[in-house]
């Protein structure tokens, strides 16, 4: 059998300190490529990936092992334990692998990610806070609020779905048809949340979706349109998913997101992306591995062929449907 390769915390810390060619600019990260398959004994400098060491991520394990992978000679396994009291506001366990700060995509430009992902048993079934992979935009020290991503991939009830968030905007109530919200061509279904100056939107889900799960969507938003490529997301029992996401997030009305999940084409959705309120940063960025708030039994997600790139041969690495995406 295979050795396994732990990855102790120390080193992983160790790993921010590296000393690596660096771009001079945001704008010169945006053109960089990076790709790990996770074939070694720790992140190499190529990925640009590093596991962040804070008081959340103390509930996490990064291991880089070779029994299970995708493709290649390993993938790395992501597992989070209980660690919070389970009554607890706010807290959160996470085992989340972050780009490195100085190669962070300016918010304005859009980029390409790519990555395979494995849910392993036992799959979360329960209705709670479950996140695999999300982008988020820097937030300063002198922000009010608490932002959350602009795109985010999810899990609850045991089904993966998308959300993309946006600030605030009035929305309507959504017509109800056999017990699942509808809304009109040209809008989206979304979970307005004035307290928190932001709102949700449901941009995709996988087949298992039922009327039950849409409650959390009860309204519509004309800002942001979304349009399904006739495909559901995979379920996430159905083996490795493989992910090629391009994001330009536009507060503005400008904004654009496509998702495509082993070579098939979900969803793309334009309009209001992000957040542009006061104390934001300047750059969007990318983490992935389980997110949960607090909670019990450990739960273990494995990672395979992460990819960044400006240009979407090298992440989707399928010509035509490049070609279909504008």
């Amino acid at each position: 059998m295979p050795a396994m390769l732990p990855f102790a915390r120390t080193a992983l810390a160790a790993l921010v300190l590296m000393t690596a060619p660096m771009p001079a600019s945001a704008e010169d990260a945006a053109q960089r490529k990076l790709y790990d398959g996770f074939n070694a004994a720790d992140f190499v400098e190529t990925g640009g990936l590093y596991y962040r060491d804070n008081a959340e991520q103390q509930a996490g394990t990064a291991t880089f092992q070779s029994e299970v992978k995708r493709e290649g000679a390993g993938a790395l396994k992501l597992s989070v334990r209980p660690l919070c009291d389970a009554e607890s506001e706010g807290c959160s366990e996470r085992a989340e692998i972050w780009e490195k700060t100085a190669l962070r995509v300016p918010y304005d430009e859009g980029v390409w990610f790519g990555f395979s992902v494995l849910f392993v048993d036992p799959i979360p079934q329960d209705d709670h806070r479950y996140l695999i992979a999300q982008w988020k935009r820097e937030i300063g020290s002198d922000a009010e609020g608490d932002f959350s991503p602009f795109l985010a991939l999810r899990l609850d009830n045991g089904k993966l779905f998308a959300t993309i968030e946006s600030n605030y905007q009035d929305g309507t109530s959504a017509e109800m048809k056999d017990g699942v919200a509808a809304c009109p061509t040209g809008s989206t279904p979304v979970w307005l949340r004035p307290e928190t100056k932001q709102m949700r939107s449901l941009v995709a889900h996988d087949a298992n979706w039922t009327a039950e799960d849409a409650k959390i969507f009860p309204s519509c938003t004309d800002k942001l349109v979304v349009t399904g490529r006739g495909n559901p997301l995979p379920a996430p029992a159905s083996g490795w998913i493989d992910f090629a996401i391009y994001t330009r997030p536009g507060p503005d009305g400008t904004g654009h997101i496509e998702i495509f999940a082993n070579g098939l084409w979900i969803m793309t959705a334009k309009g209001y992306i992000g957040h542009n309120d006061r104390g934001l940063g300047e750059n969007q960025y990318f983490k992935f591995g389980p997110y949960r708030a607090a909670g019990q039994g450990e739960w273990t997600l494995y990672y395979d062929d992460f990819r960044r790139s400006p240009d979407c041969i090298d992440v989707l690495r399928d010509e035509k449907a490049c070609a279909l995406v504008r």
